[in-house]
Parts: structure tokens; C-alpha cells; sequence
């Protein structure tokens, strides 16, 4: 059954595997870039081979699985056991503190820098579990219960659940002091458990898809079934789109691992998440709405407002200081990151090939996470490569993001409306040639 047929038991999955995968995502994408800085005081450059790191895995692991997932027929068992797992690995970071790494290791030097390599290898372990459920079986479960009618609306929920998910996070953690070990301690246990409540729940709540498994059975030829050329030649406006994808997260991802960071430490916004709180909620709402308006006007239309507003956003954020400002840089900047999600999640499901959504998750997973998670943060690295420093208590020093990251960001941005203005293009051109026929 599609989703404008579905029963609210649908759409109250599809809000809480969302919001709770997106939760997760949250505190991996932006705070362990803080939970590293805090705790054993990471560089720029440490944060970018974390978040690079993280995004090989995420890659590997949905192109993996999303085959597998079609191979074998089924969506639910790999969401389920896929949030239980996750939820452990999540907590497991609890366990990687200073403390517990000096008794484990005497003998080493510097604590810290074990303690850098620790969460990063574990963050690749946990985004394994975590892409399975979420990127690669979640995302394929959404495109085989929508269909070109409402896969607007539900990818407007859908691509909301990020910053959403951001004022959850925000809100959860203003009572906790993120310079000290037991809080991220109680962070990770929280966390960790309601991501595994989630997935035993989903064994009630998530109704398994009718995935036809004919034609899918040659498991290693499905993983790299969306490399072939023919493929690729069968769908050009599938893989255009995905470099636009790609193009428009790399922009993103140039400043959005030190974002939080920028706003603690460079402008010493103690109180950011009040003031990012009502940014998030109206974006949130702008995001939902307008996934509509792809259902309406189609992609050209509704793809364009989107990348405007993120670029304006940017130029507010390079430009200004004061609370207002940043806060309208930052309105119009998530606005504009999330209804741009919205949007080219919905043009990319609209074109990936009946019964074989889970061979595309890793495609997909390719342009959304691995190109810009190895391109975006090493730009923002390079970017912060001589930024100025401030002096811990305990005599280490840690750089401060500038803004400079936006203006970066600015720049890579201009690659979107060049990879758009060729799809724009390219659809004309196929529009033409259906009308002759």
C-alpha cells in the first residue's frame, strides 16, 4: 500500500524512525566533534578524519546491506534489529573517558590522543549499525510505501526530522555541563537506550513491504548494480541529481562539523540553543509545508527557492555577530538545508527503479554522506588550518573556527547552480522527446 492510503500507524513510523534516527545522527554528526574537542582537546583536522572516516563506512555499509535488503525481500528485520544494535553501540561510548583509557593504558603517552582514535574507530562501528537500520533499509522501507503522488509530503516530514531532531538534542543537553566526563557519560547511556526502545517497538509499529526479490538474487552483482553503465545511461536523471546532491551537501559540510563550535566558542553564545531553538522549530514548519510544493510544481520549480535561501543564510553568518543577525543567517541557512533535502530526497526517489531501492541506498548514501563527508570538512579543515587558539586550563591549546567557513561554504555552493543548471537541462530535453512521442 502507498502512503495516501496508508493508516496514521504509517506516518507515526515514519515520524518516529525518523526523528529518533535523525536524534542519533545529531549527536554524531555534531556532537562528537564537541565531545572530541571537550574531552581530548581534537583538532580540525582530527574532527575531519572522524566525520571522512564515518562517511566510508556509512557508504560501505549501505551499499552492503541495501542489497542485501532487496536480496533477500525484507525491510523490518534489518530496521529493527539494526535500532536495537545501534542503541548498544551508541551507549558504549560512555565507556570512552579519560579515566577508563589510563587504566586500560598505563603506559602510553598522552591518554588524549588514544582517546581520539578510540572514538573514532567506535564511531565507525556504531555507523555501521546505524547506516544499516537508517540509511540503507529505513530509507528503502520509505521509497517502497510512497509513490509520485505524496512522496513530497512524506519526504517533507521525512527531511524535517534533522533539525528537529537538533532542537531534541539542543534541548536535552542544556541541562548537562559538556566540559565534564559524566555528563556525556549520562548523554551516551540516554541516548543509546531510546534508540534501542525504538527498535524493539518498531517490531509492533512497522508493517513489512511486498518487495518483489525476482531479478535480485546475485547479491555481489547488486551491490555494484548502480555503477554499471548501462544503468547509468538508463537513469541519467537519477545520477544528475545526485551530483547536484553531492554538490549541494558538500557545501554544507564545509562548515556544519564546527557550526556548534563556532557558535560556543568563537561567539561566545552561551545561551545558543535558546536562540537557535525558534530557528529550528520554523524551519521545521517551513520544511514540512513546502515538501509540497514539489508534489505540485515538480522539481525545477521547487528546487530553487531552497538553494537561495541557504546561500543567504551564509552570507549573514560571514558578515554578522550579533545575536538577531546570526539567528536570521541561521533561520534562513536551515531553511534552506532542510527543504533543499526535501526536495532532492523526493526527486531521487521519484526516479530509482521499481523493486530495487535498497541497490540505491548506497548510491544515494554516496552523494548525500561520502562525498561531502570527506570533501565538505576537509575544505572547513583547510579553511581553520591557522585559526587563532585559546588556552585550556590544563595548558593545551584548541583552535577557534572563523567565519571563514561560511564564506567557504558560499564557494562551493556556486557548484550547485552549475550541476542544476545541467539537470534543468537534461529534463527539458527528456519533456521534449515524451512530447514528440
Amino acid at each position: 500500500m502507498k502512503a495516501g492510503k496508508q493508516s496514521g500507524r504509517f506516518w507515526l513510523a515514519l515520524v518516529i524512525f525518523s526523528l529518533v534516527g535523525q536524534v542519533a545522527w545529531v549527536v554524531e554528526n555534531m556532537y562528537f566533534n564537541v565531545f572530541l574537542y571537550k574531552m581530548f582537546r581534537a583538532s580540525a583536522s582530527d574532527i575531519s578524519l572522524m566525520v571522512g572516516a564515518s562517511a566510508v563506512s556509512a557508504t560501505v555499509t549501505t551499499l552492503l546491506i541495501g542489497a542485501l535488503s532487496d536480496k533477500v525481500g525484507k525491510r523490518k528485520l534489518f530496521i529493527c534489529g539494526g535500532y536495537i544494535i545501534w542503541g548498544v553501540t551508541i551507549w558504549s561510548f560512555a565507556l570512552i573517558r579519560m579515566d577508563v583509557i589510563s587504566a586500560l593504558f598505563p603506559g602510553v603517552a598522552s591518554a588524549a590522543a588514544v582517546g581520539v582514535s578510540l572514538v573514532i574507530l567506535m564511531d565507525c562501528v556504531m555507523t555501521f549499525f546505524g547506516s544499516s537500520a537508517n540509511d540503507a533499509c529505513f530509507n528503502a522501507w520509505l521509497t517502497d510505501v510512497t509513490d509520485e503522488t505524496n512522496r513530497g509530503a512524506a519526504e517533507g516530514i521525512n527531511s524535517m526530522m534533522p533539525l528537529l531532531a537538533i532542537l531534541v538534542v539542543f534541548g536535552g543537553f542544556m541541562g548537562f555541563d559538556l566540559n565534564k566526563s559524566e555528563s556525556w557519560t549520562a548523554i551516551f547511556t540516554i541516548i543509546g537506550l531510546v534508540v534501542l526502545a525504538i527498535g524493539v517497538l518498531g517490531i509492533f509499529l512497522i508493517r513489512e513491504p511486498q518487495v518483489k526479490t525476482e531479478g535480485n538474487q546475485k547479491y555481489f552483482a547488486n551491490i555494484f548494480y548502480g555503477f554499471r553503465p548501462s544503468v547509468i545511461v538508463s537513469n541519467k536523471a537519477l545520477y544528475a541529481t545526485l551530483l547536484a546532491v553531492a554538490a549541494f551537501n558538500i557545501s554544507i559540510q564545509v562548515f556544519m562539523p564546527y557550526l556548534i563550535l563556532y557558535y560556543n566558542v568563537t561567539l561566545e553564545m552561551a545561551n545558543y540553543v535558546l536562540v537557535m531553538a525558534p530557528a529550528i522549530i520554523l524551519a521545521a514548519v517551513f520544511t514540512a509545508f513546502y515538501g509540497r510544493v514539489y508534489d505540485r510544481t515538480g522539481f525545477r520549480r521547487a528546487v530553487i527557492a531552497p538553494v537561495v535561501l541557504l546561500m543567504a543564510g551564509y552570507v549573514f553568518l560571514y558578515f554578522c555577530r550579533s545575536t538577531a543577525l546570526v539567528f536570521v543567517g541561521s533561520l534562513l541557512m536551515m531553511c534552506g538545508n532542510l527543504s533543499g533535502g526535501a526536495i532532492f530526497g523526493a526527486m531521487v526517489r521519484d526516479h530509482t527503479p521499481e523493486n530495487k531501492a535498497g541497490m540505491f541506498q548506497g548510491l544515494r548514501i554516496t552523494a548525500q554522506v561520502l562525498i561531502p563527508g570527506v570533501v565538505g570538512p576537509a575544505i572547513g579543515a583547510a579553511v581553520l588550518k591557522n585559526a587563532a587558539t585559546i588556552l585550556n586550563d590544563d595548558g593545551t591549546t584548541s583552535f577557534i573556527p572563523n567565519a571563514n567557513i561560511f564564506l567557504a561554504a558560499f564557494a562551493a555552493g556556486i557548484a550547485i547552480w552549475l550541476v542544476l543548471a545541467w539537470l534543468f537541462r537534461m529534463l527539458k530535453k527528456e519533456e521534449s522527446v515524451c512530447c514528440r512521442n
